[in-house]
């Protein structure tokens, strides 16, 4: 590694149409030269840290960190099949980690707009049919205490809390009355039916007719921006499913629980997408920047137990 930092190599030579769509490495020893020379790579850095090593300035230069080989190639390989979006994920999340909540929202959202006009997503779309999913007559509940707080449920549990334009402007018009009313004290969120959200329904993938107008559309109308300047504490409860939109929603909160069921999951790089409904702001707050590409690139699911030791979990739940 040291040896091609020293030849110097053009950033041309990596990241997407290139022969080397990411760099990993395994950490041996610290080094500040090759730490600044990682953090301006257009690509993922992907690190390998044997079990009681650190190195703090290198994991820090790095975009995830892995601890086994087999963890590297699954993430190599998603890589590979959308190096664009791989691209833009790793550049928003090191971006976000240094700008304010409201700055990094508006970051993410020109970010995903970028991705939605991308080779890797239109491949997506195209091959996608559309699934008969029905409409939820009423798809989010409020109810308000006798002591102040407002009860927010998802309620379309058929379609597994799938959150379309029309459950996604409830929520954002429910929040902005909580945020209004002195009556609410609190928020509390949760889910009817087996899955707290499996996230945006991808029936409206793309519907858009460009992204600049997606873009504004996130400006205004996105539950994050409300979730961000709410000013009154958020509980979130999580029970099954929480993927994509689902997860980077539920990450707002000041209090998140969830049954020994839950699991997390960003699935959006087979999309050819990053995360957009707030997660590169929401999860990087709660478990870091490296955690949040982790879950992002692997597209694994993250059960209730480890979500709980990384600390996107607050108290688990019988």
């Amino acid at each position: 590694m040291t040896n091609m930092m020293a030849a110097h190599p053009s950033g041309e030579g990596f990241g997407p149409e290139t022969d080397r769509p990411f760099l990993f490495f395994t950490l041996v020893s610290e080094d500040p030269d090759l730490a600044a020379w990682l953090t301006g790579l257009p690509c993922p850095v992907i690190g390998l840290v044997a079990s009681g090593q650190s190195f703090p300035e290198l994991e820090q230069a790095c975009d995830v960190l892995v601890a086994t080989q087999e963890e590297a190639d699954l993430i190599t390989t998603n890589i590979m099949a959308a190096p664009i979006a791989a691209l833009v994920l790793v550049q928003q999340l090191r971006l976000s980690e240094k700008l304010d909540v409201p700055k990094a929202l508006t970051a993410e959202s020109l970010a995903y707009a970028t991705v939605q006009k991308g080779p890797e997503f239109f491949r997506w779309l195209q091959g996608y049919a559309a699934q008969e999913t029905g409409s939820a007559d009423v798809p989010l509940l409020l109810q308000k205490s006798a002591g102040g707080t407002l009860e927010l449920t998802f309620n379309a549990p058929a379609r597994h809390n799938a959150i379309d334009a029309a459950m996604r402007d409830a929520l954002c018009e429910a929040l902005e009355l909580a945020k209004l009313d002195p009556d609410v004290a609190a928020v509390h969120l949760a889910a009817s039916g087996r899955s707290f959200s499996v996230g945006g329904d991808l029936n409206e993938f793309g519907h858009v007719a460009d992204p600049a107008t997606a873009h504004w559309i996130r400006s205004v109308r996105l539950p994050a921006r409300q979730l961000a300047q709410l000013g009154k504490p958020l509980h979130v409860r999580v029970e099954g499913a929480a993927i994509g939109a689902g997860v980077e929603i539920a990450a707002f909160g000041d209090h998140v629980c969830a049954t020994s069921k839950a699991w997390f999951q960003l699935p959006e790089l087979k999309y050819g997408l990053i995360p957009g409904a707030g997660g590169t702001v929401s999860l990087t707050r709660r478990i870091g920047r490296h955690k949040t590409a982790y879950m992002a690139l692997s597209m694994k699911k993250i059960k209730a137990r480890q979500a709980y030791d990384w600390g996107l979990v607050d108290e688990l739940l019988e």
